[in-house]
């Protein structure tokens, strides 16, 4: 296979609180995000979002460069709070406006609006009544949820419900490093339940709403091999992949709990209900996988409760993140979830890698030769995938723009494009121009 399929989808990502800045501008709430990197220390030199790539004053000259790039479809997110303050009751029409004007102009541009519901900002209004630990909190999202699909189900034709749910509960559930910032392994078990549940609920209300097209959800995957042939070393890589992988995906596409869920959460554990893995496994029209890295596992039993460690082989190229660069970790993924789940409809929509940019050469260019050969062999790996009978559908890069990477600040730049955080000035990468002619040529340009 030399090129992707016809109608293939070649898109970019990004999300709100990484990119808009003016979090409280116009009636917006304040998110569990914003809350957290005005938080002492707990974000890479105290970076904020408050101002992040100003997205939200210069939305419509992005999107000039979204249609530069040559995307058929931007993969965005909604922050909560700008269209509940209170995370629920009271609607801001100005904070709706923002998104309606974006999709809009997307439409006029000819690139599809993919919509992602939850991408971590939790309005702070409801953190401070337990956030995602609160039994309510799935009816909180999908009454969130009803408030966007009835402001614009009608032109946008892609939903997720929730962007990587594990790293909303291992991060802000039980080691505390991203907001929330709350920590152990109950609250990190109650979370993963009642975000699958605000995910079913999300789509039943899609569905009632009379919506004609298509909802899903977003998973982080990756494979997980064990550093060496120890038993220990075998059995925690097995435990990671049930964590990591298993976790999120079993309830959704199998409507069962994989088998050793229960003994890596230990007393935290409360089993599930029948009712309740019938509302988390409500029937999506498409799955999406964000793959960066692999993890090469040994065994650590402080790293509790799954008591893994992730290894580097020597010699791997590494990003700035100090993840693996490994492109045949993305072919293994799709596969594993066609050969797990069946044949479903497939988005990578997130993959792309974090890679220190030179200084803008005088001549404007920004030339980023490892995040080329992260494009090129990671696109390599999904046509592999397709080769062997995935049902892919199209790939979104993370990310359009460099933008604030959660704790580590501005520190790691993923983008297509290069944003200078002091001026805002935009410069598209070289990357950016090898993934134009990607696209331009549905792939062929990668041989």
């Amino acid at each position: 296979m030399k090129t992707f399929p016809d109608g293939f989808l070649w898109g970019a990502a990004t999300s709100a609180y990484q990119i808009e800045g003016s979090p409280l501008a116009d009636g917006a709430g304040p998110s569990i995000w914003h809350r957290f990197t005005h938080t002492p220390g707990a974000t890479e030199l105290g970076h904020t979002g408050d101002v992040a790539c100003d997205h939200y004053r210069r939305w419509e000259s992005d999107v000039d460069l979204m249609g530069e790039l040559g995307l058929q479809s931007y993969r965005f997110s909604l922050s909560w709070g700008r269209v509940l303050p209170e995370g629920r009751g009271r609607v801001n029409e100005k904070g709706l406006d923002f998104y309606r004007r974006l999709v809009d102009r997307l439409l006029e541009r000819g690139i599809r609006p993919n919509v992602t519901l939850y991408h971590w900002d939790l309005p702070a209004a409801l953190d401070d009544e337990g956030g995602w630990l609160h039994p309510d909190a799935p009816e909180w999202f999908a009454d969130y949820a009803q408030v966007a699909f009835d402001a614009f189900a009608d032109r946008v034709p892609m939903w997720a419900t929730l962007n990587e749910p594990w790293v909303s509960v291992d991060g802000g559930y039980l080691h505390g490093a991203h907001a929330p910032g709350r920590k152990g392994v109950a609250n990190a078990a109650t979370a993963a339940r009642h975000l699958l549940l605000a995910h079913g609920a999300a789509v039943e209300r899609y569905r009632g709403s009379g919506a004609k097209h298509a909802i899903g959800i977003v998973v982080n995957l990756e494979p997980k091999d064990a550093a060496s042939d120890r038993t220990e070393d075998v059995a925690a890589a097995a435990r990671a992949h049930t964590y990591f992988n298993e976790q999120f995906c079993d309830p959704l596409l199998l409507g069962r709990i994989p088998d050793g869920l229960d003994a890596i959460y230990g007393e935290g554990w409360r089993a599930w209900t029948a009712a309740e893995l019938a509302r988390a496994s409500a029937k999506i029209d498409f799955l999406g996988i964000n793959y960066y890295t692999r993890a090469l596992t040994r065994f650590e039993p402080a790293h509790a409760p799954v008591c893994d460690a992730r290894v580097l082989p020597e010699g791997a190229l590494r990003m700035t993140t100090g993840w693996e660069f490994y492109p045949e970790g993305l072919t293994r993924t799709l596969c594993w979830v066609k050969e797990r789940y069946g044949d479903l409809p497939l988005y990578v929509t997130e993959n792309g890698g974090a890679f220190a940019d030179p200084p803008t050469a005088a001549d404007g260019r920004v030339d980023d030769p490892l995040r080329v050969r992260c494009y090129r062999e990671n696109l390599r790996a999904c046509l592999a995938a397709l080769e062997r009978g995935v049902d892919l559908r199209g790939y979104y890069a993370w990310s359009l723009m460099d933008n604030l990477e959660w704790s580590a600040g501005f520190s790691q730049r993923f983008g297509l494009v290069h944003v200078d955080f002091d001026t805002q000035v935009r410069t598209i990468k070289e990357s950016g121009k090898f993934y134009r002619e990607v696209i331009r040529t549905n792939g062929a340009s990668l041989a």
